[in-house]
């Protein structure tokens, strides 16, 4: 029987390519790709860790300055899948690719990495902080133990490119491999267009901070809604728009009575985010309090969910935190988003907040 004749092709047919027919090849090729898959194919976590803005931080600082950042975003990555398992598949430039085989182990590495981050931030200068975007997936890929690709891989890239900075999402294949615990540290976002992906997607960010602990909202004077806080470590606070041509504050306070308005320093006080919570550092001599006691110029002084900070005696804010409907299933908290909604009860007990301000403004992340 020839080569042919049989409904097998026998790998001694490599050999002999060119004598195959075209029934042999199609043969061949639906057999490849069978062992391709019994051998290699596998249901990974995958993870993409993104430096923001290292384009610009280079053009700036330089090639020494840039390189250094680059190592710490490594050195944090490294630390933290060795202590909860994973694999950095490869290392690019701004960026990193790990695999895990539950999504748990994942988010340990995600929340260790971003603690940690947030303390060396706190000791490191404005322009030489480092923040980071990440996207988490799960899916089908090919593996040799090695490298790591796959259609699985390139989706994962596409939902760390539409983070924001500082910002942690999850594709929904992701959030359903989630236990439980896991889950009610996420929110869903309103669905998202990724490049080359037909229809929008839904999407899951994952707060890794303890909402009970880290405010994320702030409402200030008279506003309706308030505004969410920057994924910053170091958020600034003051009456100063621009300085030398970029943003002076993360949030630009004002007040629609002029005289009251400069009562507000150009530069007044900084929220400050660490591992175990939140502080409020007064950098004007200006009146800062906070729930009424005095916030000395230079110290650091805790802050909470609920908290009141007057600025300067012209303005009052409130620090919130978000309140997601957090369901039993992937399902039902996708759909939740509609309903999602701010915790002001603290806000009714105290009562009226004075002062106003127009729309913050904020750095611009890459």
């Amino acid at each position: 029987m020839s080569a042919s004749d049989s409904a097998f092709v026998t790998p001694s047919c490599f050999a002999q390519l060119d004598q195959l027919s075209l029934k042999d090849i199609i043969r061949l090729q639906a057999q490849l790709e069978q062992e391709l898959k019994r051998r290699f194919e596998r249901s990974l976590v995958l993870l993409f860790s993104d430096m923001v803005g290292s384009t610009s931080y280079f053009q700036r600082f330089g090639d020494a300055a840039g390189r250094q950042l680059q190592q710490l975003h490594l050195d944090l990555l490294e630390v933290a899948v060795l202590a909860h398992d994973g694999r950095i598949v490869d290392t690019a430039g701004d960026g990193a690719f790990l695999v895990f085989e539950d999504s748990g182990q994942a988010l340990r590495v995600i929340q260790q990495v971003q603690e940690q981050l947030s303390e060396q931030n706190l000791g490191r200068a404005r322009p030489h902080q480092l923040q980071l975007r990440m996207g988490l997936h799960w899916g089908r890929v090919l593996s040799d133990g090695q490298s790591v690709s796959g259609d699985a891989v390139n989706f994962c890239a596409r939902v760390v490119a539409s983070a924001e900075p500082g910002e942690v999402r999850l594709s929904r294949e992701a959030f359903q491999e989630l236990p439980a615990a896991w889950r009610v540290q996420c929110r869903p976002l309103a669905p998202v267009l990724l490049k080359d992906v037909a229809a929008a997607v839904e999407l899951m960010a994952f707060d890794w901070r303890d909402r009970s602990v880290f405010p994320t909202h702030v409402l200030i004077g008279d506003a309706k809604e308030p505004q969410a806080l920057p994924l910053l470590d170091i958020i600034s606070f003051g009456r100063l728009r621009e300085h030398e041509g970029v943003p002076a504050n993360d949030v630009v306070l004002s007040h629609a009575d002029p005289m009251q308005a400069l009562q507000i320093s150009r530069w007044h006080f900084e929220l400050r985010r660490g591992a175990q919570g939140m502080v409020l550092r007064a950098l004007s001599d200006s009146a800062t309090l906070v729930d009424g006691q005095p916030a000395p110029k230079g110290r650091d002084v805790p802050v909470r969910v609920g908290c009141r900070i007057d600025v300067a005696n012209a303005l009052s804010l409130r620090l919130l935190a978000p309140l997601p409907c957090h369901a039993a299933d992937a399902d039902q908290t996708l759909v939740s988003m509609s309903r999602m909604r701010l915790d002001l009860s603290a806000v009714a007990a105290a009562g009226p907040l004075t002062g106003e301000i127009p729309a913050g403004t904020r750095r611009a992340g890459s």
